[in-house]
């Protein structure tokens, strides 16, 4: 555990395999004095339970979610769609984009670029005037 900090990811990945020193306090969890834990609200946060859903599901599921995701949230960035547009993406692109065993590669840059499509379209149904 430690403090939110991106700083510390971005080093990672720019020094790895190495460790860069990064100034960024040491969590002190004696200081912190309890943590406490929830179940996430899944009706609030919809791309979660969409995540979970696919990761469950296995094969191509993961794969059609994160390409619709990264549609939906550029549309979103861009003005095009509302923010509750983006759950409503994924959603649809998992239901129209069977879900089926990974075999090779080619096949998920295949269901990466057919979500794509996809969600592109739903997009242009969704956009706000």
């Amino acid at each position: 555990m430690g403090y939110p900090d991106m700083r510390v990811p971005i080093s990672y990945a720019l020094h790895l395999p190495e460790r860069a020193d990064v100034d960024v306090p040491t969590l002190d969890l004696a200081g912190v004095g309890e943590l406490s834990f929830e179940e996430p609200d899944t009706d609030t946060f919809a791309c979660l339970r969409l995540a979970r859903e696919a990761g469950e599901v296995g094969g191509t599921a993961p794969c059609v979610l994160n390409a619709a995701d990264e549609v939906a949230v550029e549309a979103f960035l861009a003005g095009k769609i509302g923010f509750t547009g983006i759950p409503a993406v994924i959603d649809r692109c998992l239901d129209a984009i069977p879900g089926g065993p990974v075999r090779h590669f080619e096949e998920l840059f295949e269901i990466d670029a057919a979500a794509r499509r996809h969600a592109s379209g739903l997009v242009e149904e969704l956009a706000v005037a």
